[in-house]
């Protein structure tokens, strides 16, 4: 017991003001878009979160105490089972797709408070020199297939390609992990999780509403903020 308390307390040394996490604690990992205004007429207006909306929301989530994490913090915390520290309240921010508003918008506003996030990108949606500032900045970069198909309506070989082959593009280009995938539009079946699993994947985010957990490993679960949402309907959502 005496050997367990010092490691407890040597571990939290290391961590400054990081907290054990048991085994198994859920994370919210909520889940944007675009941050920006649509233009009239755009198609997915709801998909947008306007700046202003986003820089409240971010302060929200500052003011009640939660800190961003990356999803590969939260993973190596999960599989340490619990060492590896996480801050007290942790929170994963994830941006699907890759836009011009994720380093024109969120970037600033996450960077002044040192805050990194996640970059699920579609490859060729983002110009690369746009992703090395996004990574300059603490961003963690993960995978969204070349095209954004319904994986689960695509053959074999066209399935291989938009999820290793966009987890190999990705680390070529930028010299980076990629150790999560995300299903376009949230759809997966048996095969396609066989297929993630086989490309060296370590778990991959849907789009169910909750909490993420350790459990979940390849459906990590998501919460979608959407443009009608502002701050009560993320507060709504984490509650």
């Amino acid at each position: 017991m005496t050997k367990v308390l010092a490691l407890a307390a040597l571990a939290l040394a290391w961590h400054g003001s990081a907290t054990f996490h048991p085994v198994g604690v859920r994370v919210p990992i909520l889940e944007f878009h675009v941050i920006g205004n649509p233009a009239p007429g755009a198609p997915n207006q709801g998909l947008f979160d306007p700046p202003p909306a986003f820089r409240a929301q971010v302060a929200w989530l500052a003011r009640r105490g939660y800190h961003a994490v990356t999803l590969d913090a939260v993973d190596r915390s999960w599989r340490s089972d619990g060492w590896l520290t996480l801050p007290p309240k942790p929170v994963v921010l994830t941006f699907d797709d890759g836009y011009p508003e994720d380093v024109d918008f969120a970037m600033p506003i996450l960077r002044a408070r040192r805050w990194p996030a996640v970059l699920n990108l579609q490859v060729g949606n983002l110009a690369p020199a746009r992703v090395r500032l996004l990574i300059g900045a603490g961003w963690e970069i993960d995978a969204h297939t070349f095209t954004h198909p319904d994986l689960t309506t695509v053959d074999a070989a066209r399935l291989r390609r938009e999820v290793a082959g966009s987890r190999r593009w990705i680390q070529a280009v930028f010299g980076v992990p990629v150790d999560f995938f995300a299903y376009p539009f949230g759809r997966s079946d048996p095969a396609v999780v066989a297929e993630v699993r086989r490309a060296g994947f370590l778990g991959a985010e849907g789009e169910q509403a909750g909490l993420a957990s350790e459990a979940d490993g390849f459906h990590l679960h998501r919460i979608e903020i959407v443009r009608a949402d502002g701050v009560a309907g993320l507060a709504a959502k984490l509650s």
